[in-house]
């Protein structure tokens, strides 16, 4: 399979847990691109699915979101996801 690359981001709003999305994010290789944005490469799979995964690690309240990406641009990133 191929791997593809992948942004979440997310808005965590009154329990503020973050090392608990941080840490499973690090699992992944995620990166951090922005304050709350992360992208990470991944074997070809459903935005969906990976939504799902990482809702688990975040509370019912909290905003999350997962785009699967082939093109972007950025400026004076945290990270370069070029070097993934």
């Amino acid at each position: 399979m191929k791997d593809t690359l992948y942004y979440l981001s997310y808005d965590l709003i009154k329990n503020k847990d973050y090392q608990t999305l941080y840490a499973e994010l690090q699992k992944y290789g995620a990166k951090r691109v922005l304050e709350s944005v992360w992208c990470f490469k991944y074997f070809d799979n459903s935005t969906e699915a990976l939504r799902d995964h990482f809702i688990k690690f975040i509370d019912s309240d909290d905003r999350l979101l997962v785009i699967k990406s082939t093109y972007w641009a950025g400026n004076n990133l945290m990270f370069n996801p070029n070097n993934l």
